[in-house]
């Protein structure tokens, strides 16, 4: 993806954030709220994701788990009701427009990970840390339903290394090397209208 491809694409994210925030500022509000009080903590979750050019930074989340240990591929178990149904809907996904807004993120793009897997890859792979990462993208729509898969395996941790993650990267690299406008609009109306 060329510069002035990047810079078309910034200027879309920017766009599209001043557009929606005002709109869902509001439930945003109501949502940390009501997350507040059904898991006892504060209704924003942080965490270290990696970003553009493998630099680390707090993606937000609204809090759905309740306060006791998670383990990949149990992650709906430890979710309250609520929680439940804002992962359902994707809502508590709802807080990255800021960080769409700040730069560390884009509406389409690779999904972040935390540490230990885009940081790591080697060779024309890194062409995944060349972009922003993204709140929805072609391998989040595929894998829309990746605990429910991660659930069903007897080791999720292996299976999500070797298979989702390998897969994942073989996506992310097509969608980068084919970017055009019309194919961001194209993931963001599918991830919207759940096909």
């Amino acid at each position: 993806m060329n510069t002035i491809n990047k810079n078309i694409k910034r200027l879309f994210d920017l766009v599209l954030c001043f557009v929606l925030i005002p709109v869902f500022i509001i439930p945003i509000i109501l949502i940390v709220l009501i997350a507040t009080i059904d898991t006892n903590m504060w209704g924003i979750f942080t965490q270290k994701r990696v970003g553009k050019n493998a630099r680390l930074f707090n993606i937000y989340k609204v809090r759905t788990l309740k306060n006791e240990p998670h383990r990949l591929g149990h992650l709906d178990k430890s979710a309250t009701k609520f929680g439940k149904w804002l992962r359902k809907y994707k809502l508590d996904e709802l807080p990255q427009l800021f960080n769409v807004l700040k730069g560390d993120m884009s509406f389409v793009g690779p999904r972040p990970d935390v540490e230990g897997f885009a940081d790591e890859l080697e060779g024309e792979d890194r062409i995944i840390l060349n972009i922003r990462p993204g709140v929805t993208g072609p391998a989040t729509i595929k894998y829309r339903d990746e605990e429910e898969i991660l659930a069903l395996q007897d080791d999720p941790e292996k299976y999500n290394r070797t298979i989702i993650w390998k897969d994942k990267v073989e996506i992310n690299k097509k969608y980068i090397e084919n970017w055009s406008f019309y194919l961001d609009l194209k993931f963001i109306i599918k991830s919207i209208f759940n096909e």
